[in-house]
């Protein structure tokens, strides 16, 4: 019988990759909860960006018209859209602590 030669190539052991891919769980598990505080953080900082933007209407609206707006009222005029108006109250609802400037 002939004998087959064969070459030891150099390759990773089980071992080896099921440690790698351990070290990669580990870092996700820590990586993934501090991206969504993140996400979070950028959702209330753009909250507040539209709550600005409403009342910067509102100011315009009062001294347009003689008399201070409501929501409503800025809605009607297409002074304000409809998703700043429910992000608006969404922001004060979410935000109890503080008052909001414009009424409903």
């Amino acid at each position: 019988m002939r004998k087959i030669l064969r070459k030891r190539l150099p390759a990773f052991t089980l071992i080896e990759m099921l440690i790698v891919l351990l070290i990669i769980s580990v870092l996700i598990l820590l990586f993934v909860p501090n991206l969504s505080k993140q996400k979070e953080k950028i959702n209330e900082t753009g909250q507040g960006a539209v709550v600005k933007v409403v009342e910067s209407q509102a100011e315009l609206f009062e001294l347009n018209n003689g008399k201070s707006a409501s929501l409503k009222e800025l809605l009607a005029d297409n002074s304000i859209t409809q998703e700043q108006y429910k992000t608006y109250k969404e922001y004060y609802e979410k935000n109890s602590n503080k008052t909001a400037k414009i009424p409903n």
